[in-house]
């Protein structure tokens, strides 16, 4: 995509529902999806979760950022066909489950997940389906060839380079915000996770150690 594109794209006003569509897939949700999960990060940050679900939580955490990171460099990168569709429907489920999974773990240790966290939850897994909802409403094609199993197309299994590469200025500011709003936050709650662990393994050995040396006096 050109920069004449992109200003098109962001600026213009007569546009048709695919390039309105477009638009709001990488103008509004993309920049939208890193609020919520520097909100999640944050009330994750309030319940203390080092002291409660810890690394476990922490770790499940980045495995479902790259399961949302993964299909969305995916798709910056290649055309949609069956097979990135294939990427984007299988990631969209297996966040689901994992989405589950982090929730019962949370729980399980007694974190406190209040009404404000579990809305911040239900943007944060709603958006990957709106996001798939509207790439198979602008590739309806790709969707019944994707029914079909990719019958008559030899490049349906293949991952295709984009017609229109985006614009470098568009994913440096993708992968600025990335590192901002994803990678710093979560990076940090994973050290923390890590310290607090470590810190608790030190005090019971200490408390261990202590009986044995009062018993030597």
């Amino acid at each position: 995509m050109s920069r004449g594109q992109a200003a098109e794209i962001a600026h213009g006003a007569d546009v048709d529902a695919d390039v309105a569509t477009t638009r709001f897939l990488l103008y509004g949700l993309l920049p939208g999806w890193f609020l919520p999960g520097l909100a999640d990060w944050a009330m994750h940050r309030r319940t203390r979760i080092e002291e409660t679900a810890g690394t476990k939580e922490s770790l499940i955490h980045a495995l479902m950022m790259a399961q949302v990171g993964l299909p969305i460099a995916l798709t910056l990168r290649y055309r949609i066909n069956p097979a990135l569709l294939s990427v984007q429907l299988g990631a969209a489920a297996v966040h689901e489950a994992t989405a589950l999974w982090d929730v019962r773990t949370a729980v399980d240790s007694d974190r406190e997940v209040t009404p404000v966290e579990q809305h911040i939850h239900s943007f944060l897994e709603s958006l990957p389906f709106g996001a798939l909802a509207s790439l198979m409403c602008l590739h309806a094609g790709q969707v019944r060839s994707l029914l079909r199993g990719g019958r008559g197309d030899p490049d349906a299994w293949r991952l295709l380079p984009r017609r229109r590469a985006l614009s470098p200025g568009y994913l440096a500011g993708v992968g600025v915000a990335i590192g901002a709003f994803v990678l710093l936050p979560y990076g940090e709650e994973l050290l923390r996770c890590r310290r607090a662990a470590r810190a608790r393994r030190r005090r019971a050995r200490a408390e261990r150690v202590a009986p044995r040396n009062r018993k030597g006096n």
